[in-house]
């Protein structure tokens, strides 16, 4: 392929598990909430699959795994609370994958329009990739609260293409669990799933388009199936 062969495409990343490593961050902040209501905490290596579902879905497994009751996991001032503890320790130890910034500046320069499309709150999210110096890689970083319907709906990855003027069908998701492939298919994009973040199912069972095991390989996946893009539209043409 050649040099900036990827103009008019958008690829939209996930977050938490594809982008970042941040489970150490937020399994302190549930153990911090668990000790607040004299419950045990959760070893941040054993509770790696609590993480990608949001706030009030961490606290209520997190709760669930330590016996104690659902509903006080779902009360909204300890929901409050998580996410004021959260803001303090947001990047205490989350930090991007390896290859991560190398991989993205390389897709910038080849012409890729790049978005985050994440089920985590914009602020939140905003916050902590500014912490890390992720921020300036992307044209938009796109919460829930900020378009009509969060993944695994396409709705979400569709509406934050466009807040970024791309064209959805010229689009590719990469994450690494459940939404993610979920919001691809809704959009009719196809999507890279990577081995290495938080989902509870393999990714094998999930069945992307493209496996990676590590960040690096992105851009090669990318390729793959922009050619195949142009593959089928010209057997179509």
């Amino acid at each position: 392929m050649i040099e900036q062969d990827l103009i008019g495409w958008t690829i939209g990343f996930d977050l938490d598990g594809t982008l970042v490593e941040t489970h150490e961050d937020l399994i302190g902040t549930l153990n911090r909430m668990l000790a607040m209501k004299g419950l045990p905490p959760c070893a941040v290596e054993g509770a790696r699959d609590l993480i990608g579902a949001g706030a009030t879905a961490l606290l209520v497994h997190g709760f669930e795994r330590a016996g104690a009751s659902v509903e006080a996991a779902r009360d909204p001032a300890l929901l409050e609370a998580f996410l004021a503890d959260y803001v303090e320790h947001i990047a205490d130890h989350s930090v991007p994958y390896d290859g991560v910034v190398e991989t993205l500046e390389t897709l910038a320069a080849r012409g890729a329009t790049l978005v985050v499309v994440t089920n985590k709150r914009s602020d939140l999210s905003e916050l902590l990739l500014g912490k890390i110096d992720l921020t300036r890689h992307f044209a938009a970083i796109v919460g829930p609260d900020r378009v009509s319907a969060r993944k695994p709906s396409g709705a979400h990855l569709v509406e934050a293409v466009k807040k970024v003027g791309g064209d959805p069908a010229r689009a590719i998701m990469v994450g690494d669990a459940a939404p993610d492939v979920g919001t691809a298919r809704d959009a009719g994009c196809p999507v890279i799933g990577v081995t290495f973040g938080y989902t509870p199912v393999p990714m094998e069972d999930l069945e992307p388009d493209v496996i990676v095991d590590a960040f690096e390989d992105i851009e090669e996946a990318i390729d793959m199936l922009v050619v195949d893009h142009y593959v089928l539209k010209a057997m179509a043409g």
